[in-house]
């Protein structure tokens, strides 16, 4: 995988102009400045890029933000900045939250604290050219302040494999390796494709994800994770709830009667002790699996393992590679 993310040199403005459509559908991706989109690229020898060369988004804030390549990046969520290290961007990255723990050359970039509500002063002090926010409610104001300081700010929310796709676009835009961005998409996006060919005529298990205990929170269908489920062979019985997760009882959880209960490894074992939980039939027979927390966490660059280590968990019989 390493050599399919190596950074490479392109002339990217075209490259960036056809691929507005596919990775802008949700940020309503607007050109304002179209006059010379020629972004030469080259991560490897830093090529630098006219600062003429912008383009107008519409972030996950719903804010306007001008966009322009970077040369110091604040990256104050985990799944950007695993991106930017992915795309060959690392040395860019100057900030970093207190959970960007991946890759490993992560942990050397300056820890600014957390990711929701930040410290806008230590984000100031680390005198990036852009800052990229997770596009919560509570960080709202931390936009407004790093906007009104003179700071490109955009927020970004990677709740789907779509939304993986046009935030890794839109870094290695900024980042000046639209190539690179697109090597790191089309890797996970074969190894996705592959894993839902080797189980699309296996038996489908009807699963429920539970997400957390009191109160009770099972996942939706609007996550990567339930997308997760159908490429890896199975179905979610809460496919009907278009939330990322929903709030249910165990009693419906009963009536659902799924095959299979997937948890994480600590809530795994709780179940299987648990004498309530003893109602649902797949807690009876034994169909409790523990999901991979390292893969599974968050829709970046480890989408293609968490589907593999996935469905080799619902489909032990398999050879899925």
């Amino acid at each position: 995988m390493r050599d399919l993310i190596a950074p490479s040199c392109v002339v990217a403005g075209t490259l960036l102009m056809e691929r507005v459509p596919m990775f802008f559908s949700r940020l309503a991706f607007t050109l304002v400045i179209a006059s010379s989109l020629t972004l030469v690229a080259c991560a490897s020898e830093r090529t630098p890029v006219r600062k003429s060369s912008t383009v107008r988004v519409v972030d996950d804030f719903g804010d306007s933000v001008e966009i322009a390549p970077a040369a110091r990046i604040a990256s104050l969520s985990p799944t950007t900045t695993e991106l930017l290290f992915a795309i060959g961007a690392g040395a860019r990255v100057v900030g970093r939250t207190s959970y960007d723990e991946w890759p490993a050359e992560a942990r050397r970039v300056p820890d600014l604290g957390p990711g929701i509500r930040p410290n806008v002063e230590a984000i100031l002090a680390a005198k990036p050219d852009l800052v990229v926010l997770y596009a919560a409610n509570d960080n709202r104001d931390a936009a407004r302040a790093l906007r009104a300081a003179g700071l490109r700010t955009i927020g970004l929310k990677v709740d789907r494999i779509a939304d993986f796709k046009r935030a890794t676009a839109l870094l290695g835009a900024v980042a000046g390796d639209s190539a690179g961005a697109q090597a790191v998409v089309d890797s996970v996006q074969r190894t996705l494709d592959r894993v839902h060919a080797a189980t699309a005529d296996l038996h489908h298990p009807r699963v429920a994800w539970q997400l957390w205990d009191t109160p009770l929170l099972v996942l939706g269908s609007g996550s990567y994770q339930h997308e997760l489920i159908e490429i890896a062979g199975a179905e979610n019985v809460y496919a009907d709830d278009t939330k990322p997760n929903t709030q249910t009882s165990l009693e419906d959880l009963i009536r659902r009667d799924p095959d299979v209960i997937l948890t994480d490894s600590s809530r795994a074992s709780a179940i299987r002790r648990s004498s309530r939980w003893r109602g649902v039939r797949a807690v009876r027979e034994g169909h409790v699996l523990a999901v991979d927390d390292e893969t599974s966490s968050r829709a970046s660059v480890k989408l293609g393992m968490a589907a593999v280590t996935l469905a080799r968990l619902l489909h032990p019989e398999a050879s899925i590679r």
